[in-house]
Order: structure tokens, then sequence, then C-alpha cells
């Protein structure tokens, strides 16, 4: 899949790699963003910050890459597919709406979680919906809507088939040798989003 090219996700044309946002230490220090200001982590430790019983205490390493922006960004699909499904995920600091969608890349399948979208994203959409590359999927949700969130997209990949509209977006570490093999770094489709 590395020798692909595909769509951003979101505007950083010709702004990668964007600043690493280190999480580690938690997110209190996040602030709204009026431009795209960043990203996050692939398999970054995030203790203290998933505070909500969601995470049952012990999920916090991150299985996806985040990317801030403004809430209102678009948010673009990165391959031609198809809407798999969507729903919005409304749980204290859950995803809000989310969106996955199937490709099929190099003769494999691969689903994508696009995640702390708006609402107005899910309207109109259909389970089985074609995307193209470079299509607009969605926007970004402000906290209200995106889970109570500082506006950003999460974007994950998985090799297998979730059930249902949804991924764990962090893992226990007890659970991170599996989850690294069935949700891959998402650099192989975003490219050198951060360093």
């Amino acid at each position: 899949m590395s020798e692909l090219t595909f769509h951003p996700v979101m505007r950083y044309e010709g702004r990668l790699p964007l600043p690493r946002l280190d999480l580690r230490s938690g997110y209190s220090h996040m602030q709204e963003a009026p431009a795209l200001q960043g990203a996050g982590g692939y398999l970054e430790h995030r203790r203290g910050m998933y505070t909500s019983a969601l995470f049952g205490g012990e999920r916090f390493i991150h299985t996806g890459i985040d990317i801030w922006g403004p809430a209102g960004e678009p948010v673009f699909a990165f391959s031609d597919g198809r809407i798999w499904g969507f729903r919005d995920n409304r749980n204290e600091l859950d995803y809000g709406p989310t969106i996955i969608t199937e490709h099929e890349i190099g003769g494999q399948k691969l689903y994508a979680l696009y995640g702390h979208l708006s609402r107005k994203s899910l309207s109109g959409l259909e389970a089985g919906q074609p995307v193209q590359a470079g299509q607009r999927l969605g926007w970004l949700g402000d906290r209200s809507e995106n889970g109570g969130w500082v506006p950003h997209l999460h974007f994950q990949l998985s090799v297998e088939e979730p059930s249902e509209p949804d991924m764990p977006g962090v893992v226990a570490p007890h659970e991170l040798e599996a989850a690294a093999a069935r949700y891959p770094d998402p650099r192989i489709i975003l490219g050198p989003v951060y360093l």
C-alpha cells in the first residue's frame, strides 16, 4: 500500500509534516484552533486523558491519528469506496458523529473511521453509497456534538470489518499487540502527516 498515493483527508496539502502534538501528558493544554494546527500520534500512550466510564479506566493507547482544526473544516474520502456505516456515538468523550468507509486497496479490504464530525455530516448518507477519492464526507464538529473534544478528526484504519459503526480509538496495554495488527498505522494512507 505504501507505493500508492491517496487524497488528503483534510486540507493540509503542502504543509506536511504537521507539528506533532504530544498528548502523553494529557489534553488540558489543547485550545480551539483557528486553522489546522497539528497531528496526534498513532499508538501514543495518553494516560489521564480518557476519563469517562466508556474507557473503563484502563484504555489509553491511541489507535488512530488525530488532526486538529477548526469546527466546520471539511473532511474528505482518501480513496474510492463506499459508505460502510455511520452513526452518532453520543457518549461522553466518544466520537460523536462517525462515518466508516470501505475500500479495496491492493486487493485487500480496508475500513476507515472518520470520527468527531458534525451532525450535518450524517445527513443524507446511506450504507453502500459510493464515495470517490476527494469527495467531501463531512465537516469537523464542535464540542457540543463531537463528544466534547476540541475540534479534530480521529482517523483510524481497520483490516477487519467492524461489527458496528465504531472502532476502539484507544486500547488497554494488554490489547496492544492484537490492536496494532487489526488497526494499522494510518500513515500508510495519510503519508508523513507527522514525523
